[in-house]
């Protein structure tokens, strides 16, 4: 059984260690763009202009209740629809392209965690204490230095428990990219079955690669949170 793990033309350690790369590649990628659209949704849907709040509500309560799977989707074969008539449109003469598997993945994923990111961002500053900001203003700090001086540092202690249980969820949800073809690890481990007819051995391998990125992902997150807090912890 060894063998099936060992590198070269005998084995599938080398593919699956490229599907592992390219996975964490994804995860890696996704979050910033999934933050920034929390933050903007967030800022949105506590906006005092009534445009803004809807659109906020609106692309929270959307994303938030579609399957991540069908997002997947609708992102990967609706952005090709819409490249392909731009190039269509830009020079008649082009031929057709595909829209890429990992940036449908960077997409879907990142607007998923972001709507969900904008909920946890909001709660994290509407939990903040009005009075301070109303200091700051008394003592002639401008409304930026009152949010990336006060408020800013405040939410992220707030929000950082339920950002990392997003993180951990998206590590997990970007096994959907392999439907679209992407050799993500999961994707690689359905081939290593395909071709060696051992499912067992190989996908309780990608579930021991899953379960040791999360487990690594919570001592992470967990040092992080202790960092946030510690002076609460002294106090």
């Amino acid at each position: 059984m060894f063998e099936l793990f060992s590198y070269g033309d005998a084995g599938w350690g080398d593919e699956i260690l490229r599907g592992l790369a390219i996975t964490v590649q994804l995860a890696i990628v996704t979050l910033p763009v999934g933050l920034l659209l929390g933050f903007l949704a967030a800022a949105a849907s506590m906006s005092r202009l009534l445009p803004l709040r809807l659109l906020g509500f609106g692309y929270t309560t959307v994303m938030r209740g579609l399957p991540e799977i069908l997002t997947l989707f609708v992102v990967y074969n609706g952005a090709g629809l819409l490249m392909n008539a731009a190039l269509r449109w830009w020079a008649p003469e082009a031929a057709p392209t595909d829209f890429s598997p990992f940036a449908a993945g960077v997409v879907a994923l990142g607007m998923v965690f972001g709507a969900f990111a904008a909920e946890v961002l909001r709660g994290a500053f509407q939990s903040l204490d009005s009075g301070q900001a109303e200091a700051g203003r008394a003592i002639g700090m401008t409304e930026r230095q009152i949010f990336l001086r006060i408020r800013l540092p405040q939410v992220w202690r707030f929000a950082l428990p339920g950002l990392g249980n997003l993180w951990i969820n998206m590590l997990k949800d970007t096994a959907l990219v392999s439907v679209i073809a992407l050799d993500d690890l999961m994707r690689m481990t359905k081939v290593a079955v395909g071709v060696t007819k051992q499912p067992f051995t190989f996908y309780l391998l990608a579930c021991l690669i899953y379960w040791a990125m999360c487990v690594l992902s919570e001592l992470v997150l967990g040092q992080m949170e202790r960092r946030a807090n510690r002076g609460i912890r002294r106090a």
